[in-house]
């Protein structure tokens, strides 16, 4: 049996179609080929040097170093771009070990960009600089709201996808994210935020669909998102998580329902008419997904039976921290690109 290891603004098109200036990147020794469907674009000259690189970006006043990882793909070329955002009590570079997208974005041809959140967590042991998103209308770990004058997350993100979009000549219609556990609560309410900005979302343990309603945290919110632009949806999550559990935890503010409570509501976001169709991937591993979308929506929830609070197929050896076992029978990032692959942004 396969083993179980412990473990706003939509005007930002313009800008990310536009380079932030004419400066020539070295060619590198291998050029990966483009994506499928990315044209070569003469006119769109990068800024950003292959590799992993830092780029100060402003936004609300403020200048943050942003963590960005480019692919040693041809120049000219309009990438597709992939928010990776940590989770709570984490930073940037520890998420990037856990997703190990920059590997596989040198493999594909995108850009990785992991930014660190709103909320200061100070020096957290074996972490270091620790930070946690200001995920809207919900607490963060320590069960109390950012205080007044915490930088706005979601208005935070769009100003990345611009300032790197506009140096890494990135595809406006192929701009996507994911996140682990906070990062992926955050990821979600970006794309309640942004439809037209994120083509579509991948979060890992921590898929949502607007906030719990107050006055019955085991509902939705559905005020708190609802989008009138479909956007396509997979998630990973474990049905032992202790941190976010699969079926949902009333007295948690920022968790409130179910997993599948979340992704039934992106399937009404997204207009399925289909009904959901639960299919078998490996001995601990279950896709279920709802098809029949408008406008080129999907979402699909792999459930993970016994897993915890992890990245399926990471390649961090964790260790055990109490977020319970990890599955190796699937890799979520493999999974999450190809699904991002099938899925650039439409009209």
């Amino acid at each position: 049996m396969p083993r179980l290891a412990r473990w706003r603004r939509t005007a930002v098109t313009v800008a990310i179609a536009a380079a932030a200036a004419s400066v020539a990147v070295a060619a590198p020794a291998a050029a990966v080929p483009a994506a499928a469907g990315s044209p070569n674009v003469g006119s769109c000259t990068p800024t950003l040097a292959p590799g992993t690189s830092q780029l100060n970006v402003v936004s609300q006043g403020g200048t943050y170093s942003v963590r960005v990882h480019t692919p040693p793909t041809a120049r000219g070329t309009k990438l597709p771009l992939v928010l990776d955002l940590h989770g709570s009590n984490n930073n940037s570079t520890i998420q990037s070990m856990v997703s190990g997208l920059d590997a596989l974005a040198d493999e594909k041809g995108f850009i990785v960009v992991e930014p660190n959140g709103a909320v200061d967590y100070g020096i957290v042991p074996g972490i270091g600089q620790a930070y946690a998103w200001n995920v809207p209308g919900v607490p963060t770990t320590a069960n109390a709201y950012p205080a007044p004058g915490t930088r706005d997350d979601v208005q935070f993100l769009v100003d990345v996808i611009a300032q790197v979009g506009a140096a890494g000549c990135v595809d406006a219609n192929r701009v996507y994210a994911t996140g682990n556990s906070g990062g992926a609560r955050m990821a979600s309410a970006l794309a309640c935020a942004e439809p037209k900005l994120i083509a579509a979302i991948a979060p890992v343990s921590g898929l949502r669909a607007g906030r719990p309603d107050p006055a019955a945290p085991s509902t939705i919110d559905t005020a708190t998102c609802d989008p009138q632009h479909p956007v396509p949806v997979v998630t990973f999550h474990g049905t032992a998580d202790p941190i976010n559990p699969y079926q949902g935890n009333a007295l948690d503010p920022r968790w409130g329902y179910t997993v599948l409570d979340a992704a039934e509501r992106w399937a009404d976001i997204d207009h399925c008419t289909a009904s959901a169709t639960a299919t078998p991937v490996s001995a601990h591993v279950t896709r279920t997904s709802w098809t029949s979308c408008r406008a080129g929506g999907a979402v699909e929830v792999y459930t993970v039976a016994g897993a915890g609070h992890t990245w399926p197929g990471s390649l961090v050896p964790m260790g055990d921290f109490g977020m319970g076992s990890m599955t190796t029978e699937i890799s979520a990032s493999a999974i999450m690109w190809d699904f991002f692959a099938a899925h650039p942004r439409r009209g």
